[in-house]
């Protein structure tokens, strides 16, 4: 199979990480006959030092003409980097909100699942921990407090600032369809995350979620409200198959999950449109402090190659060899350095690329 795939290595460890799952894709075409085409393009702070801008209006038309695309990180320093002195609209992070929107990447996929190697790095109790977890949360992508109209200004002598939370029913319908088609494939399981208690959008979320469920007898589904759910991702990951929500909620929420599994650097995600295309990148951010240093994980870059496999090209057993190496190299013991403990063996980034492709 050819796959083309647009590249965007991005800022801070981006390019590293990238790197590395692009070795390990590499090591799956030659194994298994598939021809991987790659397109580089820029965003965030690399395409503001360039063209001024986070994200070209040629770079979304690059993007479009591949099969999916391959994202590293993007952004850097929010208090020392000039980029954070530009206005909202052209910082690093408008770059990823643009890319999103035109593509039409509206469901985030984002799997938090603790290895059995990494039970010892998860920060909860040995007790919750020993029972492991593996959940999918689904993030509405394009919706929400991010897109709504926004301004800031000043009110009777005081300044003020409004966000718009908007949703219709369409775009609570099709993120819905996806949770419940997913876990129909898992342990057919969906919890409804919102704020139905408060929020005028969260219960048209909560309807819309309960007519859709009609259509899916076999899956058992329940409505969480959001700060409960924070809470049980603590006490009781167990629980959770696929877990369904907004944009700001996913946000906040996908990122708790990751931390538990014992660092965000194992976090891999896709964001998908209407259609086999999506965007693929690690669920951690630019990690400036470390970048260039050959210290960050690429797992997750790994993993979210094989989700891109998965998902996009069809490729499952492609995406399983993708996974089994990695469990197999973390059950060798190595690790890096936001993963290592007593007994295990420091590796840098280039080289956990190198044992990962070695075992596809």
């Amino acid at each position: 199979m050819n796959c083309n795939i647009a590249v965007i290595k991005g800022d801070g460890i981006g390019p590293e990480v990238v790197t590395e799952a692009m070795k390990v894709l590499n090591a799956v075409g030659k194994k298994y006959g598939h021809t991987f085409n790659y397109e580089q393009l820029l965003m965030g702070g690399c395409s503001i030092d360039k063209h001024g801008v986070p994200l070209t209006d040629e770079a979304v038309e690059r993007a479009k003409a591949n099969d999916a695309v391959l994202l590293g990180s993007i952004g850097g320093n929010t208090q020392t980097s000039p980029w954070y002195k530009l206005p909202p609209e052209l910082r690093p992070e408008a770059g990823l909100l643009k890319i999103r929107k035109e593509l039409g990447l509206f469901a985030n996929l984002r799997p938090a699942y603790l290895y059995e190697e990494l039970k010892d790095a998860c920060p909860l109790k040995e007790e919750i921990a020993e029972k492991g977890f593996d959940m999918m949360i689904m993030r509405e992508l394009t919706g929400g407090l991010y897109f709504g109209e926004r301004k800031t200004e000043e009110v009777d002598g005081v300044m003020t600032a409004v966000d718009t939370l908007t949703y219709n029913e369409n775009e609570i319908r099709r993120i819905a369809i996806k949770a419940f088609d997913i876990a129909m494939k898992r342990r057919k399981k969906v919890t409804s995350v919102d704020k139905a208690n408060v929020l005028d959008s969260s219960r048209l979320w909560r309807k819309v979620v309960e007519e859709v469920a009609k259509d899916y007898p076999e899956v058992k589904y329940e409505h969480m409200l959001v700060d409960n759910c924070a809470m049980q991702l603590v006490k009781d990951p167990a629980q959770f198959d696929v877990v369904l929500t907004e944009n700001m909620f996913g946000d906040i929420l996908s990122d708790e999950a990751s931390m538990i599994t014992g660092s965000i650097g194992m976090l891999a995600s896709a964001s998908l449109n209407e259609t086999k295309f999506g965007m693929y990148e690690p669920s951690g951010g630019s990690a400036p402090d470390i970048a260039g240093q050959n210290k960050a994980n690429p797992i997750a870059t790994i993993l979210s190659a094989a989700m891109m496999l998965r998902y996009t090209f069809d490729l499952d057993r492609e995406a399983d060899a993708i996974e089994a190496a990695v469990k197999k190299v973390l059950e060798e013991g190595y690790r890096t350095c936001d993963i290592v403990s007593e007994g295990t063996q420091l590796v840098g980034c280039d080289k956990m690329g190198d044992l990962v492709a070695e075992r596809v």
